[in-house]
């Protein structure tokens, strides 16, 4: 049931932004989430994070559906011309971001902002992730 509730939700936004960008995507999700009609449908994310963190048995489902926006904004990097790794990366660390600022959001409200949101866009800008050096 939750996989199903959280599929539709993912598609919706996925949909509103189908012919935009990573970012309209972003941008998409932050406002989507971040209404106040929206705040305790996101409290009982992390309460089901939180269960599932201790019997992740009992939540296969769930977390198994935890990479559906990752890989949605993988695939608008991608069509932004980054490769499938890099796409992945930046869909990760982003999809981690905004989880982050909703639970910020949840626990200290009125805390987080827009301009939060926009410095996860201006992390990603130029669309390369970072590589490791090699050698001294």
């Amino acid at each position: 049931m939750l996989k199903a509730h959280r599929s539709r939700d993912n598609e919706a936004l996925f949909e509103a932004t189908r012919q935009g960008t990573f970012d309209d995507l972003v941008v998409a999700i932050w406002r989507a989430y971040t209404r106040p009609e929206q705040l305790s449908r996101v409290r009982g994310f992390f309460h089901v994070v939180g269960l599932a963190a201790y019997s992740p048995q009992d939540f296969r489902e769930f977390i198994d559906s935890l990479d559906d926006l990752t890989e949605i904004l993988a695939s608008l990097a991608e069509r932004e011309g980054l490769d499938a790794k890099e796409a992945l990366t930046l869909a990760s660390v982003t999809v981690a971001a905004i989880r982050g600022l909703l639970l910020q959001e949840i626990l200290t409200p009125g805390v987080t902002s827009e301009d939060a949101v926009s410095l996860i866009l201006r992390m990603s800008k130029d669309r390369s992730v970072p590589r490791t050096r090699k050698g001294p």
